[in-house]
């Protein structure tokens, strides 16, 4: 017999007598029996999770963020500061880290949203100080970048043209409602005349279907995006708890529900990636992070909400009936896949982050039910946490992505950690950890190896069948 051959047959047999569960490289920390031989080892982290070690992480991810964001001007060809800001210059850039984060994306909005909610998870106003240093970069160089635009016509070119000339949701949307949060909050300048800017994009100017719903003109002339539930639906709603008019909300609601009818399966309970009018049957892709738009959306629009609104009840059940689908396909490492619905597709940090996020908060929130969803999350979470690394660099984000036709695009996009997606996403889902684990009104009980999330005042449980 030929020694491949007789190789190849042992390592057939070898793969027999492996055992049936998984091994990794961790083992639960909170089962104190060494000799336990029914505790097995995990591929991620599988523990409760301490607050303080969860704020570390969010504070590693803090400062690589910041040390990326040097809200600093400079010539674009030397690199040397500009330090008169009396005459602008052609050339005047905002200077950008080795990661290229940009102060203005929608990615960026995002981390704003993250780090307001660290800050009010923790008390740590660290967090919040690095939304203060750009929104008071902005209220100081806008001007400046604005007279550049006057007179050398960049467009595109220029640093703030996202402020300047926005032209799309994702110019538009994210930051204006990660603003009007600041301001909320009091964190940051005066920015109420380009919130007026950003606003007004996304309420009037968008390209729209006749019925209103939110819309683009690519990759076909008529298309719909998931991902512009979040790109545009929270700044509407924020518009409406800023302004008082009931009008935003109402489009709001209306945006979610319409959306929800074009793209939503209500056989798996997920949304497609996308729609297009001229191929309205086309078949669907369940791109991971597009449904993290849509959860997101529906949480931060059910957070500003007015109960009272007539929308409120039938956001608040479409928001439950996404979350059981996407609950349903959370893996054996605690992530989700790129296609959440192909689990032959690799496991992505920012998708998962929004839904560990959207989890914790709607249990914080009493939406859904602790019993059901805390242990969902917190064992997300922990995968999540090993893909932070000492640097507070965000491993396994899927990098932009556009809506396409074929799975061999999605299951192939790169990931990387200069994909700005991951980062807001980690700091909002271990700030509602944080929250989750001293949320009164949930014990949460190590019993027979695993976590239970089991209401205070719901009854006292019994294990005296088990050692």
């Amino acid at each position: 017999m030929p020694p491949t051959r007789l190789l190849a047959i042992l390592a057939a047999f070898a793969c027999l007598a492996a055992p049936a569960h998984a091994e990794g490289p961790y083992r639960n920390p909170d089962n104190k029996n060494p000799d336990d031989t029914a505790e097995g080892t995990y591929p991620v982290p599988y523990k409760k999770p301490v607050a303080a070690e969860i704020a570390a992480s969010l504070q590693r991810i803090r400062g690589y963020v910041d040390s990326q964001t040097p809200t600093r001007v400079v010539h674009k060809g030397s690199g040397a500061p500009v330090t008169d800001f009396r005459t602008p210059v052609a050339d005047a850039v905002v200077d950008k880290g080795d990661a290229d984060f940009g102060l203005q994306a929608y990615e960026m909005g995002v981390v704003h949203a993250g780090l307001l909610k660290a800050t009010a998870a923790t008390g740590d106003k660290s967090y919040t100080a690095l939304t203060q240093r750009h929104l008071q970069f902005f209220a100081d160089r806008l001007p400046y970048f604005r007279e550049q635009e006057q007179r050398f016509h960049l467009e595109r070119s220029n640093s703030f043209a996202h402020f300047l000339d926005p032209r799309a949701l994702d110019d538009a949307g994210s930051m204006c409602a990660a603003m009007m949060r600041a301001r909320q909050a009091g964190i940051g300048p005066d920015l109420s005349a380009q919130i007026k800017v950003c606003g007004d994009w996304v309420a009037k100017r968008q390209f729209r279907l006749p019925d209103g719903t939110l819309a683009r003109q690519r990759p076909q002339a008529v298309s719909l995006w998931a991902d512009d539930m979040y790109m545009g639906i929270p700044a509407l709603a924020e518009l409406g708890r800023m302004t008082g008019s009931r009008a935003y909300f109402d489009d709001a609601v209306k945006n979610i529900l319409q959306m929800t009818d074009y793209m939503f399966d209500p056989q798996r309970n997920l949304y497609t990636h996308g729609w297009n009018a001229t191929n309205p049957d086309a078949p669907r892709f369940y791109w991971a992070r597009a449904n993290g738009w849509a959860v997101l959306a529906m949480s931060d629009v059910l957070d500003v909400l007015p109960k009272d609104h007539p929308g409120y009840p039938k956001v608040m059940a479409q928001l439950k009936k996404t979350l059981r689908g996407i609950a349903e396909r959370q893996s054996g490492a605690g992530l989700w896949h790129q296609m959440v619905d192909r689990d032959d597709s690799y496991l992505e940090t920012s998708a998962s982050a929004m839904f560990v996020y959207v989890l914790a908060h709607a249990v914080n929130e009493g939406w859904i039910s602790a019993t059901t969803y805390g242990s969902i999350a917190q064992a997300g979470w922990n995968a999540l946490s090993a893909r932070i690394d000492a640097q507070g660099r965000v491993e396994g984000t899927c990098v932009q992505t556009t809506f396409a036709s074929d799975q061999v695009y999605y299951y192939n996009r790169p990931t990387s950690t200069t994909a700005m997606h991951g980062y807001g996403p980690m700091l909002l889902a271990g700030a509602e950890m944080i929250r989750l684990l001293n949320n009164p009104a949930v014990d949460i009980q190590f019993r027979v190896r695993t976590y239970h999330y089991v209401p205070k005042g719901g009854g006292q449980t019994s294990y005296r069948e088990h050692p």
